[in-house]
C-alpha cells in the first residue's frame, strides 16, 4: 500500500515537473519568439522627458503652461527620501533587491488571483518602467512577457536610481500631470520639498489609478489611497506611529484647480508666440521656460483692479436678460441632475459665477452654482430687474426657474453677499513699466482672455482724448508759453487774419466749433489751469500758437505713430489713435527725466536644462544719448500733472492714495467712447483704458477719471507700497518765480505772457471798443 502510494506520488510529482519544463520551454519559446520584436530602449538609457512650456513672472510665478503633458523633471538625487520611501512601500518594497521582476511578488499575487482574493499585480516598478515608456496598457500575455523582459534588460543597462529617477517622472499621476514634481504643482501648489508627510502619502497613493482615485475627481477614493500608503509606510518602518497619527489628522488644502497663480493670459499668449516663433512645435514638449519681467504681487493687483472696475461699470448697465435657459423638472433629485448636466458645459468664471435659477420672486432669487453649492440674491441688486421677475416679462429678459445667469460674491461682515450681475460688454486695459528700463511690471490686456484673446493694451489703436495734451503742453513750453501765461478759454472767433502768423489755419467756427466737455468757458487762465481743468479750447490756442507742424515734430519725440495723429486742429483735443503701450512708453518720458525706452516684456528664454535661448539686451543707460526731452522741460511739465492729481480731473488719485508724488492726466473722448488715465509715481509708469470694442459711448456722464482712474490707483497702491514719497528735484535752467516755474532765461521776464488773446469786433464806428469785446463767459 504504502509503494502503491510512493508510485503515484512519484508520478505526480514527475508529471508537475514536465509541466513545469514544458511551461518553461513555452515561456523560453515566446521570450525568444518576442526578442526580436522588442523595441530599443533608447527612449530609457537616453531619457528626454516631454516638457510643457512654462511662462514664468520675474520672481518665478507661473502665468501658464503650454503642452498636453505638465512634467516638471526633478532628479533623483533631489528627490525627497519621504517621497521615495512612501513611493516604494507601497509600489514595490523589493525594488533595491530584485533584479526587475519579484519572483516572490509574483508568487504573492498569483496565490491571491487563484485563491478568488482580491486581484492583485506583480508588476515591479522597473516593469512599470517599461510598459510606460514601451507599451500598450492593454493586458494580454504578449505584453506581460514583454514588459518582464524589458524589465530585465533595463536592470542590465541602468542602475536602481536611474530606473527610479525614470519612473518619477515619466509615470501619470492624473490631471495632465506626468511625475510627482508637476503632480505636486498641480495638486498642491508646491515643490517636491515642500510636501508634507500627508501631501506626499496622498502623491504616493497615485499611480495604481490616477484618473479616478485623484483628489480633483474623487476625494473619498485618494484619501483612501494615502491612508493606505501611510499604513504601508508604519508596516515597513519608513514612519513611526507619531507620525502616522499626525499624518492621518492633517486637513490637506488642495491647490484651486481652474485658475493660475497669477492671471495674465494674454501676456502668456505673447511669451507663447515668441517661443514658437523661435522653436516651432518642439516648444510645447522640450520643457522651455519665458521669464517675463512681470511683478506676481503687482499682476494680480493690477488685473484684480480692472475686473473690479469693468464690473463697477457693468452694474449701471440695463439688464438685457439670461444667458440661457434649461427647463428643469419639478422633482428635486430629477431638477438636481439637470441642473447639473446644465451647468457643465457652461463656463465658470473666478468672479461672475455661472448659475441656474431655481426659483425666482421679487424678493429673493434662488440659484445653483456650477459648484453644486445654492445660494440667494436677494436686495439692491435686484431692483434693476423687477420688470424681468413679473410673470408678463418679455421671454428674452425673464427671471425665472432655469434661466442660466451670472452672479457675483460680494464680502459682507463675515461672510458674502451674493449679486445678480451679468457678463460686461464694455473691455478695458492696463500697462504698468519700469520708467528706468522699460521692463514691463503689468500688464492686463482685457476683462477676460477666454473670451476677447485681443489685447488691448498692445493693439488697442484708441483715441486718446485729453491724455494726450500734456505732450502739446511740452511743445507749449519750448515756444516760450510758461505756467503763468494766461491763455484764452472762450470758443473761437474769427478775427479776420485766416492766418495766425504760424503757417496754421484759423479755423471758422462754421467749420469746426469745438467745446469744452462742460460747455463753460472762463476767459484767460493760466496754462496749468489749463491742464488742471483739461480745458479743450485752451489746448486749440497753444497749437495755434505752437503750429500744427512744430507740434507734430515734437510729439514724434515720445515714441507716436504719428501717422495715426491727425494734420489738422483735432490733434490738440487727441483725436489720433495710440495705443496704451505707446501712452505708457511716452509717459515715460516724463517719468525718467526726458529718455526714451524700449518696452521689454521677455527677459529670458531658457531650455528644461538651464541654458538659455534669448536673453533681452540689459537695458540702455538713461544718458544724452537716449535723452529726447531737455530736463527742465520735463520737470515744469511735471509740476503740472502733479496738479492735476491734488486738484484737477484726476484730484482722486492723490486723496486715495495720501501721497503727493502722483503725476498724470485723464482723457475721455467725445460722447465717453474712451476712458483714460495716464500718469506716473516713482519708479512706475501706468495707463489704464476703458472702452467698447465697437466704439460707442460708455454712458452719459462717464469720464477717464470715473472708468479709468479707479484701475491706476487700485494698481498704483500695491506698486507704491513701502515706496517712499520723492519729490521732484528743480534742474539746472529752471527757477521760482511767485507761485510759479520759469525757465531761467524768462527770470525777469520776456516770455509769452497771453495766447489767443480776446478779440475786440467793432461792428459800428460809433460803439466803444470795450463794448464790443468779447465776453470771457
Amino acid at each position: 500500500m504504502k509503494q502503491r502510494g510512493f508510485i503515484v506520488l512519484t508520478s505526480l510529482l514527475l508529471a508537475a515537473l514536465a509541466l513545469l519544463a514544458v511551461a518553461a520551454l513555452a515561456l523560453g519559446i515566446a521570450v525568444a519568439w518576442y526578442w526580436n520584436d522588442l523595441p530599443p530602449l533608447d527612449k530609457a538609457t537616453d531619457y528626454r522627458p516631454r516638457q510643457h512650456l512654462q511662462v514664468l513672472t520675474a520672481d518665478g510665478a507661473e502665468i501658464a503652461q503650454f503642452g498636453s503633458e505638465r512634467r516638471i523633471f526633478v532628479p533623483i538625487a533631489l528627490t525627497p527620501q519621504r517621497l521615495k520611501q512612501a513611493v516604494l512601500a507601497t509600489e514595490d518594497a523589493d525594488f533595491y533587491a530584485h533584479a526587475g521582476i519579484s519572483w516572490r511578488g509574483l508568487a504573492r499575487a498569483m496565490v491571491a488571483n487563484l485563491s478568488g482574493g482580491v486581484p492583485q499585480g506583480a508588476s515591479t516598478i522597473t516593469q512599470q518602467v517599461a510598459r510606460t515608456f514601451f507599451l500598450s496598457t492593454r493586458r494580454t500575455p504578449e505584453r506581460k512577457i514583454k514588459e518582464a523582459v524589458l524589465a530585465l534588460q533595463l536592470e542590465r543597462e541602468l542602475n536602481k536610481d536611474q530606473i527610479l529617477e525614470l519612473y518619477f517622472n515619466q509615470i501619470y499621476l492624473g490631471q495632465r500631470a506626468y511625475g510627482f514634481g508637476a503632480a505636486a504643482q498641480v495638486y498642491f501648489g508646491k515643490t517636491l520639498e515642500q510636501l508634507t508627510l500627508a501631501e506626499t502619502a496622498m502623491l504616493a497613493g497615485l499611480p495604481q489609478n490616477p484618473i479616478h482615485a485623484n483628489p480633483v475627481s474623487s476625494v473619498a477614493r485618494a484619501q483612501q489611497r494615502q491612508v493606505w500608503v501611510l499604513s504601508r509606510m508604519l508596516k515597513t518602518g519608513a514612519i513611526d506611529a507619531g507620525e502616522h497619527a499626525v499624518a492621518l489628522a492633517e486637513p490637506l488644502q488642495m491647490r484651486r484647480q481652474k485658475f493660475v497663480d497669477v492671471d495674465a493670459q494674454h501676456v502668456a499668449e505673447m511669451a507663447r508666440l515668441a517661443v514658437v516663433e523661435r522653436l516651432g512645435e518642439k516648444a510645447y514638449t522640450e520643457g522651455v521656460r519665458v521669464f517675463t519681467s512681470l511683478r506676481a504681487d503687482e499682476q494680480r493687483a493690477a488685473h484684480a483692479a480692472l475686473r473690479r472696475a469693468v464690473l463697477a461699470h457693468e452694474r449701471k448697465q440695463p439688464w438685457r436678460g439670461p444667458e440661457d435657459f434649461e427647463k428643469l423638472p419639478d422633482h428635486p433629485d430629477q431638477a438636481a441632475r439637470a441642473a447639473a448636466l446644465a451647468l457643465k458645459d457652461q463656463r465658470d468664471d473666478e468672479d461672475l459665477r455661472v448659475a441656474i435659477v431655481l426659483a425666482a420672486g421679487p424678493a429673493e432669487i434662488s440659484a445653483r452654482l456650477a459648484s453644486g453649492e445654492t445660494v440667494s440674491v436677494r436686495g439692491d441688486s435686484l431692483r434693476r430687474v423687477q420688470r424681468a421677475l413679473l410673470p408678463q416679462a418679455p421671454a428674452h429678459l425673464a427671471l425665472r426657474r432655469g434661466a442660466i445667469v451670472r452672479l457675483l460674491a460680494q464680502p459682507r461682515g463675515k461672510g458674502v453677499e451674493w449679486q445678480l450681475a451679468q457678463w460686461p460688454q464694455a473691455d478695458a486695459a492696463f500697462v504698468a513699466l519700469d520708467p528706468a528700463t522699460g521692463r514691463v511690471r503689468a500688464l492686463v490686456g482685457g476683462f477676460d482672455f477666454n473670451r476677447q484673446q485681443f489685447n488691448h493694451v498692445t493693439s488697442a489703436q484708441r483715441q486718446p482724448g485729453s491724455a494726450f495734451k500734456p505732450f502739446l503742453y511740452s511743445a507749449a513750453l519750448e515756444h516760450g508759453v510758461m505756467p503763468e501765461t494766461l491763455v484764452n478759454d472762450a470758443p473761437l472767433a474769427d478775427d479776420g487774419n485766416g492766418d495766425n502768423g504760424n503757417g496754421t489755419p484759423e479755423l471758422r467756427p462754421g467749420a469746426w466749433n469745438p467745446k469744452n466737455s462742460d460747455d463753460r468757458y472762463d476767459g484767460e487762465i493760466t496754462l496749468r489751469e489749463g491742464l488742471v481743468r483739461s480745458k479743450n479750447l485752451v489746448s486749440i490756442r497753444l497749437l495755434q500758437h505752437v503750429g500744427l507742424g512744430p507740434a507734430r515734430e515734437w510729439m514724434a519725440r515720445f515714441g507716436f505713430d504719428m501717422a495715426q495723429q491727425p494734420q489738422n486742429m483735432t490733434l490738440a483735443l487727441g483725436s489720433g489713435s495710440t495705443t496704451p503701450l505707446q501712452m505708457a512708453q511716452a509717459y515715460a518720458a516724463f517719468a525718467n527725466g526726458g529718455h526714451r525706452v524700449t518696452p521689454v516684456l521677455i527677459e529670458r528664454i531658457v531650455d528644461a536644462q538651464g541654458q538659455v535661448l534669448f536673453e533681452a539686451p540689459p537695458p540702455a543707460a538713461l544718458d544724452e544719448g537716449t535723452r529726447v526731452l531737455p530736463e527742465r522741460n520735463v520737470f515744469v511739465v511735471n509740476t503740472l500733472l502733479r496738479d492735476v492729481t491734488q486738484r484737477g480731473t484726476a484730484a482722486r488719485a492723490q486723496a486715495t492714495l495720501k501721497r503727493p508724488d502722483l503725476y498724470g492726466k485723464t482723457g475721455t473722448t467725445n460722447d465717453a467712447v474712451d476712458a483714460w488715465f495716464a500718469g506716473w509715481a516713482p519708479g512706475v509708469v501706468g495707463v489704464a483704458w476703458m472702452g467698447y470694442d465697437d466704439p460707442r459711448s460708455l454712458g452719459e456722464g462717464e469720464s477717464g477719471g470715473g472708468l479709468a482712474l479707479p484701475i491706476w490707483i487700485d494698481s498704483m497702491a500695491r506698486a507704491l507700497r513701502g515706496v517712499p514719497v520723492q519729490a521732484l528735484t528743480p534742474p539746472e535752467g529752471v527757477v521760482a518765480v511767485g507761485d510759479d516755474w520759469r525757465f531761467a532765461e524768462f527770470a525777469e521776464g520776456g516770455f509769452v505772457t497771453r495766447v489767443g488773446a480776446p478779440v475786440t469786433i467793432t461792428s459800428d464806428p460809433a460803439l466803444p471798443a470795450s463794448a464790443a469785446a468779447s465776453s470771457p463767459r
